[in-house]
């Protein structure tokens, strides 16, 4: 399996005692997005967000995608203006090429924040329909391959709406069609549901839209609740094929756990709770925050109310308006944001302002791992106490899920011990010095790929690395080794590179005491991290039972970063709309 996986994997490293729980099976999701959500190519970062959250969480991903808003229309329009009439037989195939442009983009979205995807086309999909060309109806999926990209990738983007007919012939499934598509491949992949992400949260008694009375959400819709009132909302031959196939259908919103849910049974719909913006506070600007920032101005969900820097006047490679900077703390948190986002690159100021952020019962995401890896015990009880909420995600691996990871192995027992790569600049740097660069121009080539800081001691010292390992001890044991029990190795001009070497962060129980380090070990025999290339980061953790947990992903750079911060923000965003009781 390609090492830019994101992903959480349980394996046996060894038999299982007696009584050991079995080798799960992989968690398979699909996924439909239409063109009220995919409008455009700038909107694929959203989507690809949507689907990071569902890969942290240990799932793989068929996402099924419609074109871009608008696209098919005008990929019509261009065939009939060479005079080609809506029953000729070539009509299809070009007209599909809308859904397959958009499976690509929405493919290469994924891939910038660090995921393992992959798109396939409609004829490499293998969906295979019968009837007429402009509504066919798909009757069997042909050959291996979706099972076999699922095998190889954590995400498979493929294009709705196209089939394939019997003679080879590309045929469409009617309008509204990659609904169809999303029913028919969960049914073809045993599952008992398929989510539909919708610009609306759930399927309604009439149009939201409608001056007519107070509209009422449905929780659970009946097939026929669906059919009368689904409308243009829900394709009806995919209601259909569903209650044949026996698989429940959600309809949700981006970023929403709550749903309808469509199937056997009903309930009476009931008011639904329109959500304000969720108001945001970003602490830094640089790398991370940056892509906070630009992320979040475009997304009507947030407000951003203000951002803290160092200094407000300086030019950014963010399009914000002025007003938003400040180097205020207090007048940041007098803005009364909901959530604080901090990416400081200083842990004791980050760790300050996390501190004074939950004491007035702002929730926080962080990405600075100096800050959360002083104190994270502290910080979890000064959260709980306050009624806040803190997640950390980011602060360990970058786009890789270390801390769901960690937290998976506790869950299912006692913790051995774990090593990881846990720094994307000294991967990237050692790989360069490898292929036979020079010191000075590997650390230069590092901070043109936007990997290493202006000052990048911490993370050639070890100090980067040491303060993930004390975070991600305690999450392994519930308690933190101190600064000075983590001794590291140091990489500089006078290391001698002569094959591959990873550093290593490390920390086991050993005699019933934590034994930490990070080292430049140039002997491994692991192959997770000898194959690690570039800015990957990889995590092996070792239960007490001979299981083992690992994960992959990309360590370092602005998106996959961002991204990881943004799936914690929707976690949080979810259990503030479980509290408040939104339906």
């Amino acid at each position: 399996m390609p090492y830019s996986t994101a992903h959480l994997a349980v394996v046996p490293a060894e038999p299982l005692k007696p009584g050991a729980a079995a080798r799960p099976v992989p968690n398979v999701v699909v996924l439909k997005f239409g063109s009220s959500i995919l409008k455009s190519a700038a909107d694929a970062p959203v989507v690809a967000s949507e689907i990071y959250g569902h890969v942290r969480a240990g799932r793989k991903v068929v996402a099924v995608v419609s074109a871009f808003a608008g696209h098919t229309d005008r990929l019509l329009a261009e065939a009939r203006s060479l005079g080609l009439d809506h029953e000729n037989d070539l009509l299809p195939g070009y007209v599909a090429l809308g859904e397959e442009k958009a499976a690509a983009f929405t493919a290469i979205a994924c891939d910038r924040i660090g995921l393992d995807a992959v798109a396939l086309s409609v004829r490499e999909l293998g969906i295979v329909a019968d009837g007429p060309l402009q509504h066919a109806h798909p009757c069997d999926l042909r050959g291996e391959g979706l099972r076999q990209a699922l095998e190889q990738h954590q995400v498979v983007v493929v294009p709705g709406f196209g089939a394939v007919r019997p003679d080879g012939r590309v045929a469409l499934l009617g309008r509204g069609g990659s609904d169809l598509t999303a029913v028919f491949l969960a049914a073809e992949l045993g599952l008992k549901r398929v989510r539909l992400v919708k610009d609306v949260d759930g399927l309604y008694d009439r149009d939201p839209a409608s001056a007519s009375g107070k509209p009422l959400r449905y929780r659970r819709a009946s097939w026929d609740d669906a059919r009368r009132h689904g409308g243009a909302l829900v394709q009806h031959g995919a209601i259909d094929m569903a209650h044949q196939r026996g698989v429940e259908i959600e309809v949700a919103a981006l970023g929403r756990a709550d749903c309808t849910v469509v199937g056997e049974h009903s309930a009476p719909p009931g008011p639904s709770v329109p959500d304000a913006p969720v108001r945001v506070a970003i602490a830094g600007c640089g790398v991370v925050g940056g892509g906070l920032l630009a992320r979040l101005l475009v997304d009507p969900r947030f407000q951003v109310v203000g951002v803290l820097v160092r200094d407000p006047r300086k030019a950014r490679d963010v399009d914000a308006p002025v007003n938003l900077f400040t180097s205020d703390r207090e007048a940041l948190l007098n803005q009364k944001p909901d959530l604080l986002l901090e990416a400081l690159s200083e842990g004791g100021a980050g760790h300050d302002l996390i501190r004074c952020a939950l004491e007035r019962g702002i929730d926080v995401a962080s990405a600075n791992k100096q800050a959360i890896s002083r104190d994270p015990a502290g910080l979890a009880a000064l959260a709980q106490a306050s009624g806040a909420r803190l997640a950390y995600s980011a602060a360990v691996g970058g786009g890789a899920p270390m801390i769901e990871t960690l937290r998976a192995a506790r869950s299912a027992g006692p913790v051995a011990g774990f090593e990881a790569v846990l720094n994307g600049t000294v991967n990237f740097m050692l790989g360069r010095l490898e292929a036979g660069a020079d010191f000075a121009d590997a650390l230069a080539d590092a901070r043109v790929a936007g990997f290493a800081e202006e000052d990048p001691s911490s993370d050639l010292e070890g100090r980067d690395s040491a303060a993930k390992v004390r975070l991600l001890a305690f999450e392994a044991f519930g308690e933190t080794p101190a600064e000075a029990d983590v001794p590291c190795d140091v990489l500089s001009d006078a290391f001698v590179v002569s094959g591959p070497v990873r550093q290593i962060g490390a920390c086991h129980r050993v005699d019933g005491a934590l034994k930490s380090s990070v080292t430049l070990d140039g002997e491994l025999s692991d192959p997770l991290f000898a194959r690690l290339r570039g800015e990957r980061n990889a995590l092996k953790v070792y239960g007490e039972d001979g299981r083992v947990w690992s994960c992959k992903g990309r360590g370092a750079g602005r998106w996959p970063t961002t991204e990881s911060v943004l799936s914690d923000v929707a976690d949080i965003v979810r259990a503030r709309h479980a509290v408040l009781g939104h339906h």
